[in-house]
């Protein structure tokens, strides 16, 4: 009889913080919930302004779109939006509109989270305004001044997170305005990146005036010249694969092959590392073979990922226009056999993560064209939307991730069919989720499991209300609601509209702290800007977010 399967932690932007004593979370349950209600309701305040009569201004620019919120601030809820606001960027879209992407400040200090956009039309008129503010930033005083320095602060978050001494880069520590449990703190928001057993993309708020940790959470999204030429490759599965790879001369040994892909213009490149099974990020080297031909056994995962990283790179730039993860051409790293029968693939905020799996439930996770996408796609997210990662934020981050991985790996609505071992099967678990029919698919991790009804929720009739110490409030287990209205959407549409309309959304409109209904509004709102008001792909969205209970 094959034994039962236990789901670890997968494609995840990271493990989770697990530091709050499940005692104390629950002895003061009660009185929490009722100060986060409170608090919630004008600390993360939802804004979507539509307007049927826009504002005329002579340019779509940072100043005319505080004109128009200074015009409309009791429309909109934000008091003396010259103060309070900071331009963080401005961008242009194919369809002629011009997006003003502003941070909610005190002080200078932005508010951790508060984002906002004001959107112009090609004709310079301010068309819709959306995001997330906090409300009491201008009703309550906030005293902006720093008693700890940042370097104090930062050796707080090292020791509370337990880092190891190594770490993948420098740690920052950046002082902001940090809304939590009823209080706007001065806080350092301190960032501490490494690897090891248990990788980390630790995100720790210090108090800037006590020292005392406010809040953590794991964001893990678990020169000589070269000429770039064409190897070949054998794959997990076995297929062949043709890949970009580079000379290079070592001391020595003479010429040798790299998984090194310089092919693509405005590109940095692509690049697959060897992790070596050691957990030390000090030892990884660049994938090197002595021919032009990885064949090898060992040789399979890096091939794969290599092959995948310029699949997934091809789709955003062929589809959307996006140059790389950033937008910009940033370099696309990938890391294999990383760790002993390490059963996750993440992003950590920089690169790709694979490890090769236990052999029982997974293989190696760089066979999955789906599992690449949705790791490559935390990347987008991060130089994008920046989806908090946790709760509803966080499901909609695994959401999307989800969502493009199917989208990418187009032949069929589930992810993780290609990785799972043989064992698994045997019991029945062939993928990890499906956005076709989310109830299929058994939540094995039982302490997940334990929130809900124990297969993937389809509805919001089936959310599972987790804390924040499971699973980061239900990232992996809850995306499967909004997952499902992207299937139903998709297959209404179209694939290719679906990926239109859903990438228009995450780059467009979606800010930190969008939870399931924000993302309902940017993708009806983004369907509208494609296709036109009233267009069957409008009625599509809407339906599909219906069926699942998004209202």
């Amino acid at each position: 009889m094959a034994k039962k399967m236990i789901v670890p932690v997968v494609l995840s932007l990271g493990l989770m913080a697990g530091a709050i004593p499940v005692n104390s979370v629950f002895a003061q349950q009660a009185n929490q919930a009722q100060i986060s209600k409170k608090w919630n309701e004008r600390a993360n305040v939802p804004l979507f302004v539509k307007e049927r009569i826009a504002d005329k201004f002579s340019a779509s620019t940072p100043s005319n779109a505080l004109a128009y919120l200074e015009k409309n601030a009791v429309k909109t809820g934000i008091k003396n939006p010259g103060k309070n606001l900071k331009v963080k960027g401005v961008e242009k879209d194919e369809l002629g509109m011009t997006h003003v992407r502003f941070h909610q400040s005190i002080n200078g200090l932005n508010v951790e989270g508060a984002e906002m956009i004001v959107h112009f039309n090609e004709d310079n008129e301010v068309v819709s305004v959306n995001g997330r503010i906090n409300q009491t930033i201008t009703d309550d005083a906030v005293d902006t001044a720093a008693s700890l320095s940042s370097d104090a602060a930062l050796r707080v978050a090292l020791s509370d997170v337990n880092a190891p001494k190594e770490l993948t880069y420098e740690p920052t520590a950046d002082l902001v305005v940090y809304p939590f449990e009823g209080e706007n703190h001065t806080a350092y928001k301190v960032n501490v990146n490494f690897m090891g057993d248990e990788p980390g993309n630790w995100f720790v708020f210090v108090d800037a005036k006590t020292g005392a940790v406010i809040d953590k959470y794991n964001g893990l999204m678990h020169a000589e010249e070269m000429k770039t030429q064409k190897g070949a490759g054998k794959g997990v599965h076995g297929d062949h694969r043709e890949i970009h790879i580079t000379q290079v001369k070592e001391s020595g040994t003479g010429t040798k092959f790299a998984l090194a892909d310089y092919a693509h213009k405005n590109l940095e490149g692509i690049f697959t590392y060897d992790a070596k099974n050691d957990n030390n990020a000090s030892n990884d080297t660049l994938y090197v073979g002595n021919s032009a031909a990885f064949v090898g056994d060992y040789d399979r995962a890096a091939v794969d990922a290599h092959y995948n990283s310029e699949k997934v790179y091809d789709y955003f730039l062929n589809e959307h226009g996006r140059n790389s993860l950033d937008g910009k051409g940033m370099a696309i790293v990938s890391r294999v056999h990383y760790g002993q029968n390490y059963n996750n693939a993440s992003w950590n905020g920089r690169w790709m993560t694979y490890g090769d799996g236990d052999g029982e439930f997974f293989i190696s996770l760089s066979a999955g064209l789906d599992v690449a996408a949705h790791e490559m796609t935390h990347g987008v997210i991060t130089h994008s939307a920046n989806l908090v990662y946790r709760h509803q934020p966080g499901a909609l981050n695994e959401s999307f991730a989800d969502v493009f991985g199917a989208l990418v790996d187009d032949d069929d609505w589930e992810i993780g069919e290609d990785i799972m071992a043989p064992a698994a099967k045997a019991d029945g678990v062939t993928r990890l989720r499906s956005l076709s029919d989310p109830n299929s698919v058994v939540v094995s991790n039982p302490q997940r499991a334990a929130y809900g009804s124990g297969v993937y929720p389809a509805h919001m009739d089936e959310y599972y209300p987790m804390p924040t110490s499971v699973d980061n409030g239900g990232v992996h287990v809850n995306s499967s609601i909004p997952n499902h209205a992207a299937y139903l959407i998709g297959e209404e549409i179209g694939r290719q509209k679906l990926g239109q309309i859903y990438y228009r959304a995450l780059t467009v409109y979606l800010t930190p702290n969008s939870e399931f209904s924000d993302a309902r509004r940017a993708i009806v709102q983004s369907a509208i800007d494609l296709y036109g008001e009233g267009s069957d792909e409008e009625a599509a969205v809407n339906a599909g977010f219906d069926a699942v209970g998004i209202y």
